[in-house]
């Protein structure tokens, strides 16, 4: 067999689109993936006869803010996305119903909506809000589609300041304290602030945590760009990005995943297969999750070190899947509202109970849900006249208390949510034809996403940028030469984001003479 130049391990979309760039820079590439079915987390598969159904993510959000989609032309490899405009709505519902808010695209529509429920001055408020943490995660998001080096995030991070007017120490502050306390400084209409705090929660820490106000601000950068949705489901992206790989002359393998990373001494050698091929290769790009790619490597000293300081958490949330007669039906939405992320929270105060139990090791009593309907914008993924609901929920942790099992609540869990939806939604429950559940530990073992979190690692300050996953497996690099790390255990972390993948790549081409 020939030397591969690279062996990328996992077809998620982030090790696609480094395969992908490594390729269009003139290397040798095959991808090797365990599972039948492309793109990991970002896959569709037909879950019931007739609808295509995501397996993990569904709305992308981040990755049509980088250029990757227009840099590898993937609109010629049958890639279109459908906006997501309004990009959310929030309904508020019983005891009695407290109307709605929807986020446009359009700042002044937004405004428009804010001012009808909450009042001019909230409107006024949030305007100035929004123009002014959009324009700070401008100067962010370029330090999130760079690898993480002190000196370029000082740059960055120099161009936020910029942005912002502000002082460091001002600035510092603001970045650093809880989402909750930024909300509570801007508003007073805790019906706005509950959406905002629900939105940010997404990427997993509570807004009631310490250093989780830009996860409340980057949501702004949603006025700049809308958040898409592909045409015939989520896992379009990467059979796109498997598309452009193969016109550039690479490869994929499905079914024969790696089952070890070969080395020699403080070198990578290539990757031995399921079936017990071993691929010869001059470098590895690992994009599965960073302990299974310890687990892989077999360096025990490292591993351990990965265990015992990693931060994997206790999962995040769980999916109910929903074959449906007709949509969500919210008594105060307009038709465009079921566009886009519909948040289901009634309060700031039921977020933080749900947290509470999910610290506890309990399922949340009323977990908070957010509800995607793709099926409004592409009838394609199901039936004339069906449609296809997910509601994802947080809070759901992995280990439960009291050595419970999710094998036993699975059902008791997925009518939780469904209440959720109900509760606002009169009427859903009887619309409701098939149901897939995807617990935590469902993640876990049909997507590889260790204790059910579908961001790798915890999205704490202490694991982001030169942090993520460690210091000493930071920048995309491991201490093995010819390895790298991509996907959401490395910087910047998970969601459909793909800035992981093209950073790896441009690092693994800028080291070849090292690992070759």
């Amino acid at each position: 067999m020939p030397v591969r130049d690279v062996v990328v391990v996992g077809s998620g979309h982030n090790a696609l689109v480094a395969a992908c760039y490594l390729s269009r820079a003139g290397l040798d590439v095959e991808v090797v993936e365990h599972d039948a079915v492309l793109g990991g987390a970002v896959s569709t598969v037909e879950r019931w006869p007739g609808y295509l159904v995501d397996r993990g993510s569904s709305a992308h959000i981040m990755i049509r803010q980088t250029g990757i989609v227009e840099e590898l032309r993937l609109d010629e490899c049958g890639l279109h996305y459908l906006d997501m405009d309004p990009w959310a709505f929030a309904p508020f519902g019983p005891p009695d119903d407290q109307g709605s808010l929807t986020f446009h695209v359009d700042l002044e529509r937004t405004c428009a909506s804010i001012a009808a429920l909450c009042g001019d001055a909230e409107a006024d408020a949030y305007r100035r809000f929004a123009r002014d943490w959009a324009a700070r995660n401008e100067a962010v998001f370029e330090a999130f589609q760079d690898p993480p080096t002190a000196g370029r995030l000082g740059r960055h991070l120099w161009g936020v300041g910029k942005a912002s007017g502000l002082g460091g120490l001002e600035l510092s502050r603001q970045f650093l304290q809880p989402g909750d306390q930024l909300l509570d400084e801007h508003f007073g209409d805790e019906r706005l602030k509950t959406a905002l705090s629900w939105l940010g929660s997404q990427s997993g820490p509570p807004t009631h945590e310490v250093g989780t106000a830009d996860l409340v601000g980057w949501a702004m950068l949603m006025h700049r760009h809308p958040p898409g949705r592909p045409v015939g489901g989520s896992g379009a992206l990467t059979q796109a990005l498997a598309e452009r790989l193969r016109r550039l002359g690479g490869t994929v393998r499905l079914g024969d995943g790696a089952a070890a990373i070969t080395r020699s001494g403080d070198r990578v050698t290539g990757v031995r297969t399921d079936s017990g091929e071993h691929i010869d290769a001059r470098a590895v790009v690992a994009g599965c999750h960073v302990l299974t790619t310890l687990e892989l490597l077999g360096d025990e000293a490292l591993l351990e070190r990965g265990r015992r300081a990693i931060r994997v958490g206790n999962g995040i949330g769980m999916v109910v899947r929903l074959a449906t007669t007709a949509l969500p039906g919210y008594p105060s939405a307009r038709p465009e509202a079921h566009a886009g992320l519909q948040l289901l929270a009634p309060s700031r105060a039921a977020l933080r109970t749900a947290y509470g139990e999910f610290g506890a090791g309990r399922p949340p009593t009323e977990p908070p849900v957010v509800v995607l309907t793709p099926t409004v914008a592409d009838p394609s993924l199901a039936p004339p006249g069906r449609h296809v609901v997910t509601a994802w929920a947080q809070w759901h942790a992995y280990e439960l208390a009291g050595g419970r099992s999710w094998d036993d609540l699975r059902d008791e869990s997925a009518e939780r949510i469904v209440a959720q939806v109900e509760r606002v939604a009169p009427g859903f429950d009887g619309s409701i034809e098939q149901v897939h559940v995807q617990t935590p530990l469902d993640l876990e073992r049909e997507l590889g996403l260790r204790r059910g979190n579908v961001m790798h690692v915890e999205m704490g300050l202490d694991s982001m940028f030169l942090y993520r996953p460690l210091p000493e497996l930071s920048g995309y690099r491991t201490p093995v030469r010819g390895l790298y790390l991509t996907g959401a255990s490395t910087h910047p972390g998970g969601g459909v984001f793909g800035a992981s993948g093209r950073s790896t790549a441009r690092v693994v081409v800028s080291e070849r003479r090292r690992w070759r």
